[in-house]
């Protein structure tokens, strides 16, 4: 009993997935809901007493009942987008975030989470804009150095975006009521901590208490939230999957870390398309937009090489022109190997056998390699006949004109099936100064876009078709 007679919080032992959040009341292994190993920690996990229930179901219902509300009129209230000053962000989130909502970005270390958001908070701030950076990861003084490396000490961005150097959840939601900022970053959600939770923080109940408490505050405040999240070596969210149900809308931040490009893809939207690509550059002052991706992934050389032809794909609404890049060579260690940098490589081996079916192009006993200009990833069935044709291209050791482009999907029985958005691809292609395309034949009864200006489209019903085609042209 308390002091004041009144029974006191009973507790009890669980066990508790730090994947998943599945409670089991003793230990297993693996994990019965996730079927992860070695992922169960005991946990203490209070019980409310029974008076603790009724205070909390009474003070819940003193303000009366819900009222519905009619649908045209919630739509009136609905607050205009908030655009984040990097146009490749704001694309990918469906114009900017949603005020009142909460964004998941993720990303593995190093790859420009934080330089990214820092970019995004002084946009904000010079469309007069605030927005409140809090950081358990760095010091007030490691951000503004970040900030002086990427030219954001000058101007509005100096003294529109706020730091707190700041974990505890509570403490970030008193500083955010004070600030009233247009935007919260809380980088990162695994070292955010709630007072009142058992735990250390990044384990499962501080992560989900602390994105439950700031996706609360975010609506009552009607402030949008970004949460800075890290991955695990398998590329998914650390964390319970509870987190990701949580917020609103979750980007993946991708790239190599060698590298200079990357992309920006949402696996989870609920207010736009998951569709969308967002394809950024890192340079010494930052992240900058890739306003024309043809010329990013497209090799500049006058004269192609066997083995290459540029396709016309579809990134959400984005038309894009890449570079696909095959060799094929003689199996080197028994086994043929199938390797793909950018592309299903399990692609290459069905591409391999409809190639030696269909089109007697024998490469199933030869190493295939295959690799998208650039660096990007892709998985577009689109790509099928332009990966088949540069292999075409390699076995034969006959370029393709540089010309030419070629889209479309492969069927097993060496069919060529029509893509979606053909017109717009073929524009893209258009706009570059391609004067030849190879796509598959219109289905029956469905008659094809003219063609744009100055560009030949050859419409063919199968893969040997459009071999002769590429290979025979001059």
């Amino acid at each position: 009993m308390s002091r004041g007679g009144a029974p006191m919080a009973k507790s009890k032992s669980v066990w508790l997935c730090q994947r998943c959040a599945f409670e089991a009341p003793a230990f297993e292994n693996p994990c019965r809901n996730c079927n992860e190993w070695n992922s169960l920690v005991e946990t203490i996990k209070e019980r409310p007493s029974a008076s603790a229930r009724v205070r909390a179901a009474s003070s819940t219902s003193t303000s009366g009942p819900a009222r519905p509300q009619a649908l045209k009129l919630a739509g009136a209230d609905r607050a205009p987008r908030l655009p984040l000053g990097v146009p490749e962000l704001d694309r990918v989130l469906g114009g900017g975030a949603v005020p009142g909502s909460v964004v998941l970005l993720g990303g593995e270390p190093g790859i420009g989470k934080s330089t990214l958001l820092l970019q995004a908070a002084a946009g904000i701030a010079v469309a007069g804009g605030r927005v409140l950076y809090a950081s358990g990861e760095e010091s007030a003084a490691q951000i503004a150095d970040r900030a002086e490396r990427l030219g954001l000490m000058e101007g509005p961005a100096a003294e529109g975006v706020e730091l707190l150097a700041e974990s505890e959840v509570g403490a970030i939601s008193e500083a955010l009521m004070l600030a009233r900022p247009t935007l919260l970053i809380v980088d990162s959600i695994q070292t955010a901590t709630l007072g009142g939770l058992e735990g250390p923080a990044g384990s499962v109940g501080q992560v989900r208490g602390a994105a439950d408490w700031l996706a609360g505050t975010a609506r009552a405040t009607n402030c949008a939230v970004i949460l800075v999240g890290h991955v695990t070596k398998e590329g998914s969210i650390a964390g319970p999957k509870t987190l990701e149900h949580l917020v609103d809308a979750v980007v993946m931040l991708d790239g190599d870390r060698h590298g200079t490009l990357r992309t920006l893809r949402a696996a989870k939207n609920r207010f736009g398309s998951t569709d969308e690509l967002g394809l950024l550059e890192m340079g010494e002052h930052g992240l900058t937009g890739i306003d024309d991706p043809g010329r990013a992934f497209i090799d500049d050389r006058e004269a192609r090489a066997p083995g290459a032809v540029v396709a016309p794909l579809l990134e959400g609404s984005r038309p894009m022109l890449v570079e696909v890049q095959a060799l094929v060579a003689g199996a080197a260690f028994g086994a043929p190997r199938r390797t793909g940098r950018g592309l299903d490589s399990a692609r290459l081996a069905l591409l391999a056998a409809v190639l030696g079916r269909r089109a007697g192009i024998a490469i199933s006993d030869r190493d295939i390699y295959a690799n998208l200009v650039g660096g990007i990833v892709l998985d577009e069935p689109a790509l099928d006949l332009p990966l088949a044709l540069a292999l075409a291209s390699s076995q034969s050791d006959r370029p393709i004109s540089r010309e030419t482009v070629a889209v479309g999907e492969v069927g097993l029985l060496g069919e060529l099936r029509p893509v979606a958005g053909l017109g717009r691809r073929l524009r893209e292609a258009a706009r570059h100064g391609f004067t030849r395309a190879i796509v598959p034949a219109p289905r029956r009864g469905v008659t094809p876009e003219p063609a744009p200006d100055g560009l030949k489209v050859i419409a063919v019903a199968t893969l040997r078709e459009a071999i002769s085609e590429a290979l025979d042209a001059r």
